[in-house]
C-alpha cells in the first residue's frame, strides 16, 4: 500500500542511495555505493562558485569496498564529487580505515570507532549500511551461484545461515519463515532458546 500523500506540500530535500554488487574475476566481490543529495531551491555556498542551484549535487558521494567470501573487507576506495565544501574531500583516503574489517554483528559499531565523528565523513558512514547490507545479498546470490557450479570452496549453508539469523523479525530464530526455509536452525524458543510469551 502505498503512503498516502498530504494533498499540499512542496518538496525540499532529495536523497537517493544506489549500491551495486559485482562479481570480479579474481574471485573477490566489490560492493559499489553512491549518495546523491540534490536542494529543491537554490542556496548561497562560497566554496562552490557563490551559489549551488535547485537540483544540483550537494553531496555526490561514492564508496567501493571489495570483500571476499568471509565478507572481509580488502579494499576500500571514496570518491568525493560534490560536497558543500572543498575541505570534505581531502577525507576520501580514509575509506582504507576499513580494511580488515568484517561484515557481520556489531560491523556498524566498528565503523563508527575507525571513521566516525571527525576522523571521517558523515555521509560515508552512513553509506556503509546500504553498502552492508548489499555485500549480503550479493554474497547470498554469488554463493548460489558457486554452489550450483559445484564450487566446494563456496561458503557452507550454516555458515551462511549464521549471518541471517536473528537480523530482522522475518528471519528469527523462532519464526515461521525459519521453520519452512531453515528448519535444521529452527529454535521454537528464539536464539536463547527461551520461550517467548
Amino acid at each position: 500500500m502505498p503512503l498516502k500523500t498530504p494533498e499540499t506540500r512542496s518538496p525540499i530535500h532529495h536523497r537517493r542511495i544506489s549500491c551495486d554488487g559485482y562479481r570480479r574475476e579474481d574471485g573477490l566481490i566489490d560492493i559499489e555505493g553512491r549518495l546523491v543529495d540534490t536542494k529543491a531551491f537554490d542556496f548561497p555556498n562560497k566554496d562552490r562558485g557563490g551559489v549551488i542551484r535547485a537540483g544540483e549535487a550537494l553531496h555526490d558521494i561514492s564508496l567501493r569496498i571489495t570483500i571476499d567470501l568471509e565478507m572481509n573487507i580488502v579494499d576500500a576506495d571514496a570518491s568525493i564529487d560534490a560536497a558543500p565544501y572543498h575541505y570534505c574531500s581531502r577525507i576520501t583516503p580514509v575509506a582504507q580505515r576499513l580494511i580488515g574489517l568484517q561484515i557481520a554483528p556489531g560491523f556498524r559499531q566498528k565503523v563508527k570507532q575507525r571513521i566516525g565523528g571527525t576522523a571521517g565523513c558523515t555521509h560515508l558512514t552512513e553509506l556503509l549500511g546500504p553498502i552492508a547490507t548489499t555485500a549480503v545479498q550479493t554474497l547470498v546470490s554469488e554463493l548460489a551461484r558457486r554452489q550450483q557450479e559445484g564450487d566446494e570452496q563456496a561458503i557452507d549453508e550454516k555458515k551462511l545461515a549464521m549471518g541471517f539469523l536473528d537480523s530482522c523479525h522475518s528471519l528469527a530464530s523462532d519464526s515461521p519463515v525459519v521453520k519452512e526455509h531453515w528448519p535444521a536452525y529452527y529454535r521454537p524458543g528464539g536464539k536463547d532458546g527461551k520461550e517467548t510469551q
